[in-house]
Parts: structure tokens; C-alpha cells; sequence
């Protein structure tokens, strides 16, 4: 009888594949890479043709051994790694490793770990496709370049562990340039004005926002300007001047990409991109279900694409019809184009089978495993699902002021104040009955009373007037990253997680309460790629590289040529920066702090979290105390010196000395200059000084440094 070897990636699916295809296949696993590119030196011989040198990762030996004696007795050897460019290549690096002769390899993929997918993965063998190789040899070889030219000037410069790469100094700089925005943000002052009107015959009050005179919009900037509208309105009488009743339709949510799983992971359960992508991952392999063995409950997790095969729509259609009704089946398919090219092989990430409900699934799964398949259930299920229908109103309540208060005239009419109402209720629920998404609005039915027509007059209850501050740009979550770096077309479903865990662990951003924050090591690091590798760091440019790689992937562009294009510019940057980059030698500045335990002056070193001083007697003397730089900048509160700190994981801001006797702090950096108008302090932002007083609200122009 035929012997058959197939060959995963995973042990993890080793017993679940083997329990599908019976005695006569043997399933082993190649745990991930075999071959890599050395650690010890570039790897890439870039005067011969920029060939790679691929050795075998270290601990792999004893695996390939044994692969290579399954593969002798075998008749055939199909390899089953990831539906995807890392997934092709293991396979590519497994046949050279093994010495597979191509009669009797087989390349063969799955999007989901079921009988069906696996048993017909099998019928539809191929030959390793080398276009994706090659993308992914590419990829490699450039993310190699990038890393072992740069990392080692940022270890001469700053200090050794740091490391650069092609994509995690991208998001690095994203994170900085918002970090700027923030700083250099002066707010402005707006107000707001609602008013409570009592319709005839209701119950509950109406309330209305402000809107402007007549059909102009008027923004409130003031607060005299709020009293002048204030003393305008005395006496006024309202009523409604039109009220247009509609329905708009909510569409259906696409299903889950990596990218849009990740952020919602990340905003509704607070998952970190990593935690999504492991929990995903054994949702993929698979997981003991009673009474079925193991099997995998979603689809292949790293995909961009939205494409649901015909055979899963249609059985998730006749589950929806059961449970919920004919109305509530989608009329549409729904995906969406994307502008980069996507394997048609490759679906969203859905459950393999609809029927099996969170709630049948709770004795199987861990309480996180849960909570992310219950959100990739229900949303697949809402994608499926008829649109969602509300009832719409907006109505216009028009101030007839009393006489000579005011008198604006537009196009020969007359002009008062108006107020309006927006307001929405369901009407259908559609897929809104499976899946909700935090941002939903909350209908506000009372505001669609039957009684409010046209010309109803309505009788002032209250107003209420709100004093507001315009706010910053939001600091990135991993969620915004994510988002913003696929929109940029950086990286792909592959890279978000790593390139995020790898910028943090790195400590150039920290992660606090969600939101990242550079670090001080984090400003440094970004700095000097800016000034020496501008184009490693330059959004279109690597934007653009990623497009050359799904050339390569196409069969369009080769990928040597790829690399042999960006080598040369990449070392003769490295070489200028080698020559021209000043040294931040901060580990040898001496200090007036004194060694409490020795009598020796401190020094200033650079650590894992930035600088702190340390005893120059080390290994005798072991004592280290935080390093805190004067700003120059008396405290506004106890006259004492400003110095900038840092918070437990990194982040930058300014405290009095005397902490904790002291309160003083702020995260703008403070200035001498007090405030003209208010006396407080004020704060640097950007080529401005603003009063830390919000209410003040005073700014000028800074003082150019010389």
C-alpha cells in the first residue's frame, strides 16, 4: 500500500490532520522555518549576484534528520504549510533541505483545518509557485539589509541591543510625527448651546442644539459671544419651521480581515495585537471540541481579504433563515475591492462552521479563546445579514426674536436664530440583532413625536450653555497604528503584530492605558534615522517597496531586481552616516551628584530605559539612582528646579525636584515667561508658548534660540 508524508508547520496540527487522513499518511511537522539567513553575519553575498546564503537554524537538525528518513520510505511528500508567501517559502526551503526530487513533492494548502478542506486540498496538489518565494526571499533580504547595516550604528552611537528595520522604524516615526502634533497643539475655545422645549401634548422635553441664523452655520467662539446670542433670544418665541421625516439604511459590516480583527479586538476586549494573533492561531490549529475530536474553528488568520467562498455563504444564508427569518439573509455578497492584489485562495477569517455558536463552544474554549471567537462569529454572521433600517427626523426650530434684537438679512430674507434636532430610531434591526459595534448611535425615539409638525409652537424650557476646548490628535493605540498602517499600505497582515511588540519591546514606545508614547530612547533612535536614513523612514518609500513585493509575487518584476536596486543607496547612506554622525557618549558625562555610598561622582549612563547615574566604581560600588536633567525653569509652584522624569515604562514629563513634597507636573515642557494675561505658568508648543491655563487661553510666539 502507498505511503504518503505530509509535512505541516505546526505540531499543534500534527493529530488533527493525521486524524483526518488515516494510516496511510504520516503527519509530521517542520516547526516553522528550517532555513534561514545567518545570524552571525549578512548572509546576502552582494558581489555575486546578491545571492543568499541559507544555512540550517540552529536545533533543527535532528527534525530535518528525521524528515528526510520519513521522505526516503515515502511514495509521495506533500507539504501543507501556510496558505500564504511564508508559508510557500518553508515549503520551497523544506524541498531544498530535504533534497525532494519533484516527481514526488506536492505543494498543497488549506484556509481552514477541517476534514473537507484538508481531504480536498489533496485532489488539488501543485508545484511550489516560486513567484511567491521569491516575494518572500525579497522581503527578507531587504528587512535583512536594513537591520544588520543600520543596527550596528545605532549600537556605536547610542548603545548596543538597539535595532533598526525597514518597518518597525516606519511605525517608529508615525508614532513620533503624532507625538510632535500634540506637543506644538494649542487648543481653541468654542461653546455650545442646547435648549429644552416642551411639545404640546408630550411628556418629555425636546432638546435642541444650536445651529446658526437661518441657513448659516454660526460657530460660538466666546463667551461674550454666547451672552450676546444669550441676550438676543430674551423674549423669543419658537416654533418649527420644517420637520423632513426619512429612513436611511446601516450596510452590513464586511468580515474580519487581520487588520480590522485586530482593532476591534483591540478597542471592544482590550487585546494587545499580539494576544489577538496567538489566541487566533490555536482557533486555527485547532481546538478538543467533545464529541469531535480537535478541529480548527476559524479560518487561516493572516489574510486581507474579505471573499467568503460560495459553500460557507450558503450555509450560513439557510442558518440565518432558520433562526431569524427569510427578511434578515442578505440581498448583497459581501467584500469589498481592495487596491493591492489579494490570492484569490485566501478568504476573510470566519468560522469554519456557523452552527457551532459561542454558546455551544463555551465548555471548549478558554474564556479568552471565547470572547475572540464569539466576536469573529458574530461578526461573520452580521456580514451575511439584511442591512439595518432606521427612521430618520430632522427638524428646524426657528427663534422669532423680539424686535431690534436682531435684524440679519440674507438674499432680501429675513434671518433669526435656529435650533435643530437630528434624530434616528430602528426600524428594522437587520444584522444590528447579532452584532453591535461600540460607536452605534443610541436612538433617541422621543424626538420622532407624532405631534411635531410644521409651524408647532414650542415653549422654552431651559437653555443650557457648555464651555469647550478643541482637543489634540489622539495618542496612537496599537488598534490606530494598525489602521494607519494599512491605509498607508505599510507592511502587511503578517507584519502589524510583530512590528508593534518589537518597537515596544525595544522600548522606544511605551504602551499606557491603551495609548503609545515615545520614549526618550524612542525620540533618539527616531532622530538619527531621520537625519541619516531619511528614505528608510519615509512613508512613500516603503509604502512603495511593498508594491514592488506584490510585483514579485505577480511574476511582474524580478526579485533580484528589487534588491539590487536598494543595496547600493542603503550602504552608501550607512557609509556617510559611519563618517558623520556625532557620538552621544552620554555614559562618560560626570556629574555634581555624589555617590552617597562611596563618595565618588556619578556618571551618566544609558539603560534598557534610558539614562541614569551610576557609581564609576562598578563592580566594587553597585549604586544607581535615577537621572534627573534641570530644565532651567524654576517650579511656578515652590521655585524650586524643573527636571524632566520619566514614568515607570518610559514616557517623558516635567516634575518639580522636590517630588513628593512638590506637586508640580506637566507633560509640555514649562518656560520661564509668565503669563501675561493670567500670571500662571506657560508651555512650549511647538513655535509657540501657550498658558497652561486652558480658560486663559493666551499665546505667543517663542523666542528664537540662538
Amino acid at each position: 500500500m502507498a505511503k504518503y508524508l505530509v509535512i505541516v508547520e505546526s505540531p499543534a496540527k500534527v493529530k488533527t490532520i493525521q486524524k483526518f487522513l488515516g494510516s496511510n499518511y504520516e503527519v509530521l511537522a517542520s516547526q516553522g522555518h528550517v532555513r534561514d539567513l545567518p545570524k552571525s553575519q549578512l548572509g546576502i553575498d552582494v558581489e555575486n549576484d546578491y545571492e543568499p546564503k541559507y544555512i540550517t537554524i540552529r536545533g533543527k537538525g535532528d527534525i530535518l534528520a528525521k524528515l528526510r528518513k520519513e521522505a526516503k520510505k515515502a511514495d509521495r511528500v506533500y507539504l501543507a504549510t501556510d496558505p500564504d508567501r511564508e508559508g510557500e517559502a518553508i515549503s520551497w526551503h523544506l524541498s531544498q533541505a530535504l533534497k525532494l526530487e519533484d516527481r514526488k513533492m506536492y505543494r498543497i494548502s488549506f484556509n481552514e483545518i477541517t476534514k473537507s478542506a484538508v481531504k480536498a486540498s489533496l485532489k488539488q496538489a501543485r508545484q511550489i509557485d516560486m513567484d511567491l518565494v521569491d516575494a518572500q526571499q525579497a522581503r527578507r533580504m531587504l528587512d535583512r539589509m536594513v537591520g544588520y547595516r543600520i543596527s550596528p550604528i545605532l549600537w556605536a552611537k547610542v548603545k548596543r541591543g538597539l535595532s533598526a528595520g525597514r518597518v518597525q522604524s516606519v511605525a517608529l516615526r508615525i508614532i513620533a510625527d503624532r507625538e510632535e502634533e500634540i506637543n506644538a497643539f494649542i487648543p481653541e475655545e468654542y461653546w455650545t448651546l442646547d435648549a429644552s422645549f416642551q411639545i404640546p401634548g408630550e411628556k418629555k422635553p425636546l432638546t435642541a442644539k444650536f445651529y446658526g441664523v437661518g441657513s448659516k452655520k454660526l460657530a460660538i467662539h466666546s463667551k461674550e459671544q454666547m451672552e450676546g446670542i444669550l441676550r438676543d433670544l430674551e423674549g423669543a418665541s419658537y416654533a418649527v419651521t420644517d420637520v423632513k421625516r426619512g429612513e436611511r439604511s446601516k450596510k452590513a459590516p464586511l468580515p474580519f480581515t487581520t487588520s480590522t480583527l485586530q482593532q476591534e479586538a483591540s478597542k471592544t476586549l482590550n487585546f494587545s495585537t499580539q494576544k489577538t494573533m496567538r489566541l487566533a492561531q490555536q482557533l486555527y490549529e485547532g481546538v478538543d471540541i467533545k464529541g469531535n475530536g480537535t478541529v480548527g474553528i476559524i479560518t487561516y488568520l493572516r489574510t486581507d481579504s474579505t471573499r467568503v467562498s460560495e459553500e460557507a455563504q450558503q450555509n450560513t444564508r439557510t442558518y440565518i433563515k432558520e433562526q431569524y427569518g427569510e427578511e434578515y439573509v442578505s440581498q448583497a455578497q459581501g467584500t469589498k475591492a481592495s487596491g493591492k492584489k489579494i490570492q484569490d485562495a485566501h478568504e476573510a477569517i470566519r468560522p469554519t462552521d456557523i452552527t457551532r455558536t459561542p454558546s455551544v463552544m463555551k465548555d471548549s474554549l478558554s474564556r479568552d479563546q471565547l470572547r475572540l471567537y464569539q466576536l469573529i462569529w458574530k461578526r461573520f454572521m452580521a456580514s451575511q445579514m439584511a442591512e439595518a433600517v432606521y427612521e430618520t427626523a430632522q427638524v428646524k426650530i426657528d427663534a422669532s426674536l423680539v424686535e431690534g434684537r436682531i435684524q440679519e438679512k440674507t438674499e432680501g430674507e429675513e434671518k433669526g436664530y435656529r435650533f435643530t434636532v437630528s434624530a434616528s430610531k430602528i426600524k428594522f434591526d437587520g444584522f444590528l440583532s447579532v452584532y453591535v459595534q461600540e460607536e452605534e448611535e443610541k436612538p433617541e425615539s422621543n424626538m420622532l413625536a407624532k405631534g411635531l409638525d410644521r409651524d408647532t409652537v414650542l415653549e422654552l424650557l431651559d437653555f443650557d450653555k457648555k464651555q469647550h476646548f478643541t482637543q489634540p490628535p489622539a495618542h496612537y493605540t496599537e488598534a490606530a497604528l494598525v489602521k494607519t498602517l494599512e491605509e498607508l499600505g505599510i507592511g502587511r497582515p503578517s507584519t502589524y503584530a510583530p512590528t508593534i511588540t518589537t518597537i515596544i519591546a525595544r522600548r522606544y514606545v511605551a504602551k499606557e492605558n491603551r495609548n503609545l508614547y515615545l520614549t526618550e530612547l524612542g525620540e533618539v533612535v527616531n532622530n538619527m534615522m531621520k537625519q541619516a536614513f531619511p528614505s528608510i523612514v519615509e512613508v512613500d518609500f516603503t509604502a512603495n517597496m511593498e508594491g514592488l513585493l506584490d510585483c514579485v509575487e505577480e511574476g511582474t518584476v524580478s526579485w533580484k531586481t528589487v534588491v539590487e536596486n536598494f543595496y547600493p543607496d542603503l550602504e552608501e547612506a550607512v557609509q556617510k552616516a559611519e563618517k558623520e554622525l556625532e557620538e552621544i557618549k552620554i555614559e562618560d558625562e560626570v556629574t555634581d551628584v555624589i555617590c552617597e555610598e562611596c563618595g565618588r561622582n556619578m556618571v551618566i549612563k544609558y539603560g534598557p530605559h534610558g539614562r541614569f547615574l551610576a557609581c564609576p566604581g562598578f563592580p566594587e560600588c553597585r549604586n544607581t539612582k535615577p537621572y534627573l536633567e534641570k530644565i532651567g525653569v524654576p517650579c511656578p509652584l515652590c521655585g524650586k528646579e524643573v527636571v524632566l522624569r520619566k514614568s515607570k515604562k518610559g514616557r517623558k514629563y516635567y516634575g518639580c525636584e522636590d517630588n513628593p513634597e512638590c506637586s508640580f507636573m506637566s507633560w509640555q515642557r514649562p518656560s520661564k515667561e509668565k503669563c501675561p494675561r493670567c500670571g500662571g505658568y506657560m508651555v512650549e508648543k511647538g513655535a509657540k508658548l501657550a498658558c497652561a491655563d486652558e480658560t486663559c487661553g493666551f499665546r505667543m510666539n517663542r523666542e528664537k534660540e540662538e
